[in-house]
């Protein structure tokens, strides 16, 4: 039996009960991406397979384990982030979903390229060669399309404050 084929064999003969492990460990939402994480390194380390189908079985484990214990480090660090940003977010809150609803009704109403330039100049502190960097756009166009989208803004917002 050729190296290709006893990877190929040692993955069919265990895929479910790989699945099942991390199932059980992680849900059923993060364990394929788990098993597939597993797959590739095992095709990776396809001539460290050993040849014992009850050995390259406990290979395999041992592998998904491995992944399992990279998820579980990486869920911790994202925790850890979330922790920290939530300590800082108190300096540089948002404003509560119901203030300046009406602006934030004349936003949604202008085309998508005009809002992402006001959201990211006004929201997001960035000037507009750098809202045109990232929408990837040239200065000269962003600036134009920030004035018709201001004008627009004008426009609907006089008309929200009418009486």
């Amino acid at each position: 039996m050729s190296w290709r084929s006893g990877v190929e064999h040692a993955i069919q003969a265990n895929s479910v009960d790989l699945l099942s492990y991390l199932s059980r460990r992680v849900g059923v939402e993060d364990a394929p991406d788990l098993l597939g994480e597993t797959f590739a390194t095992t095709w990776r380390r396809a001539g460290d397979v050993p040849a014992d189908p009850e050995q390259a079985r406990m290979w395999l484990f041992g592998i998904a384990r491995g992944a399992l214990q990279n998820h579980r480090r990486g869920e911790r660090r994202r925790w850890a982030l979330a922790e920290r940003v939530r300590a800082n977010a108190s300096l540089c809150a948002a404003p509560a979903a119901d203030e300046h609803i009406e602006v934030r009704d004349a936003i949604a109403r202008l085309e998508p390229d005009l809002a992402e330039l006001i959201q990211l100049v006004h929201w997001d502190g960035m000037s507009i060669a750098e809202a045109a960097q990232i929408v990837g756009i040239p200065a000269s166009t962003a600036r134009s399309r920030y004035q018709r989208a201001k004008e627009q803004l004008r426009t609907a917002l006089s008309m929200a404050a009418a009486p």
